[in-house]
């Protein structure tokens, strides 16, 4: 709870310095880009917070990202699939590379790190050979998804923000409120003990690296009524980075057996108001990168700090 308190006070702060950072900062469009770019990648950060809380990792998910908008380009403007059915097809596979990931690391033994990086080189060149290398546009092709998710607001709030909740939702209830949180926990922060418990870590661990890339899929979908096309050789570059600084900066401990929704939630509006907040300020664009990560490499340093002393 403190950490929770502590989080959203480094939020407000935030928040109350970019509105004194320029005029354009308080204006309705900024806050309504800001709930876009916060809904949109905050979904990443949810997907991978049950794998890191279980004591996994996943590398390819910008990778994933990128196949599956990739695929879905494809699929509805090259080959003239229904759109409906070309989006659970997309889906579908975003929880079958879930599978594959959560068997070799089960089953095989693997390391989470190994497999997930061959991943991101494996799905990432699967793009490029089947795109032959070249931007695959939708065509208005995906129009249905188009109108329904890019388009217009609910009650003001952007639906890229209200889908984030939703499924934040969603995720709140597997985590704090089911026997699955209570399992990814418990594996994440002793996996020996879990096993000899009677917990099926296989299985809840195979479920967590599903869900990832589950997540990963729903995100392509997003992204391409977003931005119309897809780049295989660079759509969802860094993503994954982006994913796990969310979870990460949100309290989810990259040790395992920690996390909650709400802390990722916090940690995904931080990741993006803190760029927004550098252009705001004048920061130079090539400086950007080196504030953004400095500010978070400072607020791991007090994390991992004030857990000491509370251990105490």
């Amino acid at each position: 709870m403190k950490k929770l308190i502590g989080l959203a006070a480094f939020l407000f702060v935030l928040y109350a310095a970019l509105m004194f950072s320029d005029p354009t900062a308080r204006s309705l469009a900024n806050h309504i880009n800001l709930a876009k770019r916060i809904g949109l990648f905050g979904i990443l950060c949810l997907g991978v917070t049950p794998l890191i809380i279980s004591g996994g990792i996943d590398l390819s998910i910008g990778a994933v990202v990128g196949f599956c908008a990739t695929m879905l380009a494809i699929l509805v403007n090259d080959k003239g699939w229904n759109q409906h059915v070309a989006v659970a097809t997309v889906l579908s596979w975003g929880l079958v590379i879930g599978f594959i990931n959560g068997l070799l690391v089960t089953r095989l033994r693997l390391q989470p790190f190994v497999v997930t990086l061959c991943g991101l080189f494996i799905y990432r060149g699967l793009a490029r050979w089947i795109a032959n290398d070249g931007i695959k546009g939708l065509g208005g092709k995906l129009s249905f998804y188009s109108d329904w998710f890019r388009n217009g607001d609910w009650l003001g709030v952007p639906k890229f923000f209200v889908i984030f909740l939703v499924l934040a939702a969603i995720m709140a209830v597997f985590l704090h409120f089911s026997v699955y949180g209570r399992y990814w926990q418990a594996i994440g922060a002793n996996e020996k003990t879990a096993l000899y418990s009677g917990i099926r870590v296989n299985w809840y661990k195979i479920l967590a690296y599903m869900i990832c890339s589950l997540f990963a899929a729903i995100f392509s979908v997003l992204y391409l009524t977003e931005y119309n096309s897809a780049i295989p050789s660079s759509t969802g570059n860094f993503f994954e980075l982006y994913a796990i600084a969310g979870a990460v900066l949100g309290g989810v401990s990259l040790r395992g057996g920690e996390g909650n929704v709400l802390g990722v939630i916090i940690g995904a509006m931080i990741l993006w108001i803190l760029p927004n907040y550098a252009r705001m300020a004048g920061i130079a664009d090539s400086l950007q990168d080196f504030v953004i990560g400095s500010a978070l490499l400072l607020g791991a340093i007090v994390d991992e700090l004030l857990r000491r002393r509370m251990a105490r």
